[in-house]
């Protein structure tokens, strides 16, 4: 015979009273983990450590027939190691605010609600609060599958002695919010990004309704808010922190639509055997320089996943070179592709390896 509800509820009393007592007995753990990291004048936050450990608990649970399917582990997890990292150090997170937006979901991703989270007003500002050691890490956003490179983000590692640490990846799932139903609503606030990958469902839609550009989902939010008609466009951590309904979910244009952000520090990740390097460079104002720095990549059998270009504001015509290459800088074949580089151009710098 099965066991009845209360019996079933009496058992999971008896789960989560001994979960609790484990919880404590890995923070105890955890904390003597701080004190030598702090000894040895290690990095609290290891990227490397985390990504092993969220493969490997993964892996045990499909070993064991378990129900909870990989993204529920990782979200388990992020929360226990987001309060492990408190315990270790009251670590503080810049990000590219205000709060609601996709960089501040981003932050959460990366190390959870237990850290304390400082919104910025601008990419120099997160970048500033990192290099002055005010905070710990930046999360500041570098790429969008669909438009494109953030050259806020590029710019500002031309002169900065910022690493990058990490990295976070978040599918984008723009929703229609507001406190109205969807015939009444008769103005659309949002971010421009936010509007450009929405453009098309938007017209469909609400072909009637010119879109007002906002500097952020959040302001966009906060005006929405004050007006009954109105509506926003964002991610549904704004529903949850200005209390609209969801009208529509995931309404971007495409649905394979991805932004990559970055963890910014003072060092970069050791190597965990499947990294990705980025590098800054620009060329020699000579014929074929740029052609002679990327043949190494050819010869070394380095693969370069991306490459753009910004100016490099110090002369005219003069350009930075951004590129991504797989593999870590510690690698032999990689760090021997950087060095040939330096004698074929005029500027090379390593921006940092991290987890893929």
């Amino acid at each position: 015979m099965s066991e009845s509800l209360s019996d079933l509820r009496v058992h999971i009393d008896r789960i989560d009273t001994e979960l609790i007592r484990l919880l404590n007995e890995r923070a105890d753990v955890v904390h003597e983990v701080g004190e030598i990291k702090k000894r040895d004048g290690l990095e609290i936050y290891a990227p490397e450590r985390e990504n092993a450990l969220l493969k490997a608990l993964v892996a045990k649970s499909e070993a064991a027939g378990g129900r909870l399917p990989a993204e529920s582990i990782h979200a388990i997890y992020r929360e226990i190691m987001s309060a492990a990292l408190a315990l270790e150090e009251d670590l503080k997170i810049a990000y590219l605010g205000p709060e609601g937006t996709w960089t501040h979901q981003a932050a959460i991703q990366k190390f959870g609600h237990s850290v304390a989270l400082h919104p910025q007003p601008s990419f120099a500002d997160v970048f500033d609060q990192v290099e002055r050691k005010l905070v710990d890490y930046g999360v500041v956003p570098i790429e969008n599958s669909t438009e494109g490179a953030v050259t806020h983000t590029l710019d500002l590692f031309t002169d900065s002695p910022l690493k990058i640490y990490g990295q976070v990846q978040l599918s984008i799932e723009n929703n229609l919010m507001a406190n109205c139903a969807k015939e009444e609503i008769k103005t659309i606030y949002s971010h421009p990004q936010i509007l450009a990958q929405c453009r098309g469902w938007l017209f469909q839609n609400f072909r009637e309704i010119q879109p007002i550009e906002k500097s952020s989902s959040a302001a966009a939010a906060k005006l929405a808010k004050e007006d009954p008609t109105a509506a926003v466009l964002g991610g549904e951590l704004l529903a949850d922190m200005y209390g609209f309904s969801v009208l529509e979910r995931s309404i971007q244009d495409l649905a394979n639509n991805r932004t990559r952000f970055l963890v910014i520090s003072h060092k970069t990740c050791p190597p965990t055997g499947d990294d990705r390097t980025s590098i800054m460079f620009s060329v020699k104002d000579e014929p074929g320089s740029l052609l002679k720095a990327l043949q190494y990549f050819d010869q070394f059998a380095i693969n370069m996943s991306k490459i753009e270009s910004r100016p490099s504001k110090r002369r005219a015509w003069e350009y930075f070179f951004f590129a991504d290459l797989v593999g870590h800088c510690e690698d032999e074949s990689l760090a021997k592709v950087i060095s040939e580089m330096e004698s074929a151009c005029s500027f090379v710098k390593v921006l940092g390896s991290y987890p893929v």
